[in-house]
């Protein structure tokens, strides 16, 4: 990012608390981002750091990490909370005064939630989130708060020797295109305006003792538990005897209650081992009483499965829109049944 910005001819400052400069200039080096405006500055001391900053016109600066500098003038170890809360109030004041953007880049906890005061949240203008399963190369760009623009938007990259690149073929990432398999069901989530085909993975196992286990990777446990209640109830599915595990590929976190078809629709291939059509995607919110609502942006998600060669939707209510989906009305679970 650093790089990019000194490639327009911006004098960028990265100040390194974690890495020496010999460790940057093989990074940089390995990532062909070495750039003459790109300046750097391994220190700690953060008299010396806002010094720098004021001696250059820097059009941007980066802090790497917050968590590392220190003030002497405060009677605290580096990364406590006086620290990290001065010197972040000094760095605002300095990026207002002197119009400089400024990237803070923060440690976490595990959690996944900012190490430190939680008023570091409060002053600054942006909190972004990188996020995604570290064995695979997809990186997902969130922001948990953003003065200039919605939250709902995210960015999704992926690692590669030359960095992070940008994912062009989103979905592709998330799904696969092989034979279909029991337990297995497709979706279409919502990211702000970008829509994302999903796969929905279901394994239920009959429990040998105890109470049977309900865990989800990616997909809320609360609404899992009430799906499972919802298909005991309305099918007399006697799923209380067995373990449901939930799984969305990708490493991609469903927030939306738009895929609670597919959710029901993989845990029942899983339990009457029978499999789904992978051209197949499965669009709307389940309700208490077991009617299917319809999901918002419909059209969007329509068109994303049309990019990628899909040829059934189930779903509660057929489109406006003309489409060459073949969409088949299910408003009620009882017809996901009948359909299977």
């Amino acid at each position: 990012m650093a790089s990019g910005l000194a490639k327009n001819q911006q004098k960028v400052l990265y100040v390194s608390g974690e890495e020496s400069l010999s460790q940057i200039k093989m990074r940089a080096t390995r990532l062909d981002c070495i750039e003459k405006e790109l300046y750097l500055l391994n220190e700690i001391n953060w008299p010396v750091i806002k010094a720098n900053i004021e001696s250059e016109n820097y059009f941007a600066c980066v802090i790497d990490s917050i968590q590392t500098l220190y003030s002497p003038e405060i009677s605290s170890a580096p990364g406590s909370i006086s620290q990290v809360r001065e010197i972040t109030f000094e760095l605002m004041r300095l990026a207002k005064t002197r119009n400089i953007a400024v990237f803070i880049i923060g440690h976490i906890t595990k959690e996944g939630s900012i190490a430190g005061p939680r008023v570091l949240e409060h002053m600054v203008d942006s909190v972004l989130y990188f996020e995604g399963d570290p064995s695979r190369e997809l990186r997902i760009l969130r922001s948990f708060k953003n003065r200039f623009g919605p939250t709902s938007e995210i960015g999704l990259f992926e690692m590669k020797e030359q960095g992070l690149v940008s994912a062009k073929e989103a979905s592709s990432l998330f799904f696969s295109q092989e034979e279909p398999m029991e337990g297995s069901a497709i979706t279409i989530t919502l990211e702000g305006s970008r829509a994302l085909i999903l796969e929905i993975q279901a394994l239920v196992s009959e429990c040998s003792f105890g109470a049977p286990k309900r865990l989800a990777n990616g997909f809320d446990t609360n609404r899992l538990n009430m799906l499972i209640a919802l298909l005991e109830k309305k099918l007399e599915i006697p799923l209380n005897r067995h373990d449901v595990f939930i799984n969305v590929s990708g490493g991609i976190k469903i927030s939306e209650p738009a895929c609670d078809l597919a959710v029901i629709a993989s845990i029942l291939s899983s339990f009457k081992n029978r499999k789904i059509d992978n051209k197949t995607a499965f669009l709307g919110e389940v309700s208490l009483n077991g009617r299917i609502l319809e999901a918002p942006n419909l059209n969007a998600r329509l068109k994303e499965m049309e990019n990628y060669g899909f040829l059934k939707a189930i779903l509660p209510k057929k489109p406006s829109q003309k489409t060459s989906i073949k969409c088949y009305e299910a408003n009620a679970v009882g017809k996901i049944v009948e359909w299977m």
